[in-house]
């Protein structure tokens, strides 16, 4: 995608990202819902989040990083990314409201924050990058 303004990639991976969140949320809430429940509400998030990646993997490789490199290299990089990500969702709100006494909402929205911030970095440069 060499060439275009940033703010086109940025604007598709926005778009993947909310795809994502999306896909997360419907997956979940039909995997866990209700008395006829298919997995218990941890084991339905998993699933609901491995199937969100593999859509986001995608969708970042072929939309907003245009990227023709092999899967071999950059599925197991967005799989760490991805799984650094998700450890960063889980330990930043427990450390900083479980030690430090910080409300909820403020580790929340940081994850909110950095963790896009950081995949957009590591997603261009590293897993989808022009070799």
């Amino acid at each position: 995608m060499q060439g275009r303004p940033s703010y086109h990639r940025m604007s598709r991976f926005a778009l993947i990202g909310v795809g994502s969140t999306l896909i997360y949320a419907v997956c979940a809430f039909v995997l866990s819902r209700g008395q006829e429940a298919i997995l218990p509400a941890t084991l339905a998030s998993v699933a609901a989040y491995a199937i969100a990646a593999l859509f986001s993997y995608t969708g970042h490789k072929y939309f907003t990083f245009m990227s023709g490199g092999d899967h071999a290299m950059e599925l197991p990089r967005f799989l760490l990314l991805t799984a650094s990500g998700l450890i960063v969702a889980v330990v930043l709100p427990g450390l900083l409201t479980q030690m430090l006494g910080i409300p909820a909402a403020i580790p929340i929205l940081l994850t909110c924050i950095a963790v896009p911030i950081v995949n957009y970095i590591v997603l261009g440069r590293w897993v989808f990058r022009d070799v």
